[in-house]
């Protein structure tokens, strides 16, 4: 159970931490006349098309029509800006959460998985283009952990990479299976524990709030341990806040970026969400020097993920990736200020509940996957009612979800702009 406890609060800073950093660089290309500019360009093309349908019976590059809609369709592009709206609103409003929801939904507007992995990264990559300026944050980045980092990285991204695609070249089922099963496991697992969380916090004034962004301060026992492991090279960093700084192993730095690249690659999340409390909690670095290197490592993690392991490969659909970063950058400043008139124990609740929705989404398509593959054998009917009622549940709450914050929103727009 403690354990549990550690592993929930580990990969909840780093969401949290991730989420941040979403804020940053969407609020950037936002107070940027020339960033907005080029999204439009790339979005007129594509609301011409819609209107025009001009895309129809237009196969996706790479022609295995298998994992993605064999035509273009308005549709398509108005659930891919749907999507990341959505997206966008978690990430927002609760701070956390937001990114982990959009493979599965793109999953479940019938979009394949490989293809939404690619997609998701390749969104994840030309948001951080656009939006970090990196130049702001380099006197944090220790150049040292950054290469030893990405070195690592790029190796976890040929492996996931490699077990995505090669999944799929043997049964595109059986690839839907291994993403849907990777989501539901680490969906229902913070799910969960965020509920369990919030009914503890709800009784009483007992509730503990935790800040994502601490742990600079002082070292944990894990940390300790890794840098008194002297395995050549060695790495210095955090000279400016510790006497003679502080070292580690440049390999186990690496191996860390194997881990991150290898969660990218295969679940296209561009392993911001481990990165953070990788950092801090592992390595032991400061939260300052961990901001700088995590802004690299996003960009060149996401980036190499999604051109060298899925781009080339034509699984990337770019007209969603380009939906889905326009609902985005919406969805976000709105949730993010409706942080301002809600409760926070609301929002701990909407969190817990949008990420049960994801887990319970994901995990009523497997029967389904399994009778395909002659793994079960369930009536047809059967495991298409469990997964309808899967995908009828998961956006029954994203589209309550979306109305209440909504309704904040504009119900207090008045207070809003006195903030302002």
């Amino acid at each position: 159970m403690r354990f549990g406890r550690q592993v929930y609060e580990f990969l909840l800073s780093g969401s949290q931490a991730y989420a941040k950093w979403d804020l940053e660089v969407s609020t950037s290309i936002l107070r940027n006349r020339k960033k907005l500019l080029i999204l439009l360009a790339l979005a007129v093309p594509i609301l011409a098309g819609c209107l025009a349908e001009a895309y129809e019976y237009h196969e996706m590059l790479g022609g295995k029509t298998a994992y993605a809609p064999a035509f273009y369709t308005t549709t398509i592009f108005l659930a891919s800006i749907a999507v990341g709206l959505a997206a966008g609103l978690i990430t927002g409003c609760i701070g956390a959460g937001g990114g982990f929801i959009i493979t599965p939904a793109l999953m479940a507007v019938g979009v394949k998985g490989i293809l939404a992995v690619g997609t998701d990264l390749f969104h994840i990559f030309a948001k951080a283009i656009m939006g970090t300026t990196v130049h702001k944050k380099l006197g944090n980045v220790s150049g040292k952990l950054a290469v030893a980092f990405l070195f690592g990285s790029i190796i976890g991204t040929f492996i996931g990479g490699f077990i995505n695609k090669g999944l799929y070249n043997k049964d595109p089922l059986l690839s839907e299976l291994f993403i849907s099963t990777i989501y539901a496991v680490l969906l229902g697992f913070l799910g969960f524990y965020a509920l369990f969380d919030f009914l503890r916090s709800s009784r009483g004034p007992k509730a503990a709030s935790q800040d994502a962004h601490g742990g600079g301060g002082g070292l944990t026992g894990v940390s300790v341990k890794l840098q008194s492991l002297t395995v050549p090279p060695m790495i210095t960093f955090d000279e400016d806040l510790v006497p003679g700084g502080r070292r580690i192993s440049g390999w186990i730095v690496a191996c860390g970026g194997v881990v991150v690249g290898l969660l990218a690659a295969i679940m296209g999340v561009g392993g911001g969400f481990v990165t953070f409390p990788m950092f801090v909690y592992i390595f032991g670095v400061s939260s300052m020097t961990t901001v700088g290197t995590d802004i690299l490592q996003i960009i060149f993690t996401a980036g190499f993920a999604a051109v060298g392991q899925y781009a080339i490969y034509g699984y990337v659909f770019y007209t969603l990736a380009v939906g889905m970063l326009l609902g985005s950058l919406l969805g976000i400043q709105i949730g993010a200020l409706t942080t301002k008139v809600v409760k926070g124990i609301h929002i701990r609740g909407f969190y817990a509940i949008s990420i049960i929705a994801g887990f319970i989404n994901r995990v009523t398509t497997l029967p389904k996957k399994l009778v395909e593959m002659e793994v079960l054998h369930w009536s047809p009917s059967v495991v298409g009612i469990i997964e309808d009622v899967g995908n009828v549940v998961f956006w029954v709450v994203v589209a309550f979800f979306g109305l209440w914050v909504f309704s904040k929103f504009f119900l207090n727009l008045g207070k809003l702009r006195g903030e302002a």
